[in-house]
């Protein structure tokens, strides 16, 4: 008998109910559901195969007819359709892929990692590489502005190294991290298939004969510090001021701690009873909680404060802690632009090392520093707090120690030299 096409009608698709051959292999398929899907019904090698189509509802008569048609053109030819279809869909993607630009990558890359970096500042150092910053009224392009429109397949090392040469002998320090962050950010679209190919930021074997060692382009530079020695005198200076960075910055050198760590305090950190300041783990550049012994003076400092919200060093804007600039802004108009509030730890580090027979993992441990093996860690843990409070409360005694006083004091160390 002989097959005949274009069976069906418009009329006949909306009114049937069971599956009907249109022909030639071009089927309307009626579910027990009642929804109809085209299919087209092939034979190629020998295997009988079925090829969705689409359903009826979006795909018309018309185009299904011309989809089947373009179909039985492949089998006629050896060629699987439905194979052909997979190898379409796998060639658009890899064009879509090739389309996705650095910045795309960037920002899927910190959206991937945002849950385990450690804080908050982190993941904003993270996204201010690669975008512009605005500071005041003057806008200042990304890092990595060169690379960001670029397809992410397209980054090659002579673009990293443009990106980079701007920086690399003016901030060397900055443009190592930058170039460690696009490394990472090249190395996840390897990884996710968006590229291929070697990494062209990594140092070793590639920007390393391009670029000088960081150590070579400028002396390492230490955060600027008051030698130890000063410290009573300052302190005495900086007891006179009462603004409220004042009594951070004192705060933050009772205590031997980083900025972000003291103006984000919040009061249900403290523990007057027990003359304990503990900082959450999610403050701490370690990742870990840490238990800070408060001195007398500490204590003294903290009761005098104002109890307006629930930062221990409010900000201009209620609720709103103090800003991270303002104890460095302060520290140089005391002292110039030669010091840093981070200077500060070292001077405290300096002091417990030369004078004072307290051992030296006492003094890292009191810097929140990470030091030996976990087991180590976990014991010190367990037993430090007492002997910090004793360092803590010496370095609070030298710092309330009158100028005139700590002049004529000469420790063993330089009586012995």
């Amino acid at each position: 008998m002989k097959r005949r096409l274009n069976r069906l009608t418009a009329t006949a698709v909306r009114n049937a109910t069971k599956d009907t051959c249109d022909g030639f292999g071009l089927w309307l398929q009626v579910s027990s559901f009642d929804t109809k899907a085209w299919v087209f019904r092939f034979m190629i090698d020998g295997v009988e195969r079925k090829m969705g189509l689409g359903s009826a509802t979006v795909v018309s008569l018309a185009e299904a007819r011309a989809e089947a048609l373009e179909a039985r053109k492949l089998v006629r030819k050896g060629i699987d359709p439905i194979e052909h279809r997979k190898a379409q869909r796998s060639q658009r993607k890899a064009e879509a892929a090739r389309r996705m630009t650095f910045k795309e990558c960037a920002d899927a890359y910190v959206a991937a990692h945002r849950g385990s970096w450690k804080n908050e500042k982190h993941i904003a150092q993270w996204e201010a590489t690669f975008a512009e910053t605005k500071r005041g009224s003057r806008v200042y392009p990304a890092a990595t502005a060169i690379l960001n429109d670029l397809p992410v397949q397209d980054i090659d090392v002579a673009l990293v190294r443009k990106a980079l040469e701007k920086i690399w002998y003016s901030t060397p320090e900055t443009a190592s991290r930058v170039r460690g962050r696009i490394e990472r950010v090249l190395a996840w679209a390897t990884v996710a298939g968006y590229r291929t190919g070697d990494n062209p930021a990594r140092w070793t074997g590639h920007l390393k004969e391009l670029l000088p060692a960081k150590s070579k382009v400028a002396p390492l530079a230490h955060h600027g510090a008051i030698p130890y020695k000063e410290l009573p005198a300052f302190m005495a200076e900086l007891r006179l001021r009462p603004s409220v960075s004042a009594r951070a910055l004192e705060f933050t050198i009772l205590n031997a701690s980083r900025t972000g760590e003291v103006i984000g305090a919040r009061w249900p950190e403290i523990d007057v009873a027990a003359k304990v300041w503990t900082i959450p783990a999610e403050r701490m550049k370690s990742g870990r909680p840490h238990a800070v012994p408060l001195s007398a003076a500490a204590l003294r400092l903290l009761a005098e404060l104002p109890r307006e919200g629930d930062y221990l060093f409010m900000g201009a804007r209620k609720d709103a802690p103090l800003s991270n600039m303002a104890m460095l802004e302060l520290l140089r108009g005391m002292r110039g632009r030669g010091v840093t509030v981070h200077g500060m730890r070292s001077a405290f580090r300096d002091w417990a090392g030369n004078e004072t027979s307290f051992p030296r993992e006492l003094a890292e441990h009191a810097l929140a520093h990470v030091i030996g093996d976990k087991a180590e860690q976990a014991y010190r843990r367990s037993d430090a707090l007492a002997k910090r409070r004793k360092l803590m409360d010496a370095w609070a005694a030298y710092c309330s120690r009158p100028p005139a006083a700590r002049e004529n004091v000469v420790s063993i160390r330089e009586a012995a030299q």
